[in-house]
């Protein structure tokens, strides 16, 4: 399957279609079947209750789990909410991970000029347990854009950092991602409306995808400013209503 990296235009075509077929455990429905489409350059946050089914889609999606009848096996790099680092190796061993277990000889010059770009270039022979929370998530962002894959899964990939290390990873991530398919998984309306250009909500028994609202204005954006702030609010809402 060949997925196209351009940049997104203002009515950009489809790029990806997702079809899920619904997912369960033993006898329990978690996931409706649910179709998602997606355009290049565009990412799309899932928000919905805790236990809802949210990591299982994405799971579902990178081909962990059984169900997606589109699979996009080679066309996948996931970023998780632990930065996941080996300890035991250095960061910049860390980045060329991915090209080691599949037998490939390393980039290291692509790796050296990704930790550059995140501001790390003083650590790349520091072992992850030298650096703070957020230089850690940098380092697990490049051994995610070290893959270059078009489809990036993120499942709540800055909610265990600080409120400014968190704004800050999530424009390097706008920025360092703009030219990708993303799928966002959070728990966080406000980091959905700040970074996404389309919200969905993933709630019900079984859960099921629900547009919620979508942006024209680029990301990274305010989310309490007056253009996003009834957005946001739209976000609140849908998150606690219930479903029938």
């Amino acid at each position: 399957m060949t997925l196209p990296l351009s940049s997104s235009s203002a009515s950009p075509p489809f790029a990806l279609r997702l079809k899920g077929g619904g997912f369960a455990y033993g006898d329990r429905p978690v996931l409706a079947p649910f179709t998602l489409d997606l355009r290049a350059g565009e990412t799309v946050a899932i928000l919905g209750p805790s236990g809802g089914g949210k990591s299982t889609l994405l799971k579902q999606v990178a081909g962990l789990l059984p169900g997606l009848e589109t699979p996009v096996a080679g066309s996948v790099a996931w970023m998780a909410q632990q930065d996941l680092l080996l300890p035991w190796a250095t960061i910049r061993e860390n980045v060329l991970l991915g090209a080691r277990l599949r037998g490939e000889l390393p980039d290291i010059a692509r790796a050296e000029t990704l930790l550059r770009r995140l501001g790390l270039n003083a650590w790349m022979d520091s072992y992850p347990a030298a650096l703070s929370g957020g230089m850690r998530q940098r380092a697990a962002l490049a051994r995610t854009l070290m893959e270059d894959r078009p489809l990036v899964l993120m499942d709540e990939p800055f909610s265990a950092l600080d409120a400014i290390t968190r704004a800050s990873m999530q424009d390097l991530a706008c920025e360092m991602l703009r030219d990708r398919m993303v799928l966002l998984v959070t728990h966080d309306p406000a980091e959905a409306c700040r970074i996404a250009d389309r919200v969905l909500l993933l709630a019900g028994h079984p859960a099921r995808l629900l547009p919620v609202t979508d942006f024209t204005i680029p990301a990274p954006r305010d989310p309490l400013s007056p253009a996003v702030l009834p957005a946001l609010r739209a976000v609140h809402a849908a998150l606690q209503e219930p479903l029938p």
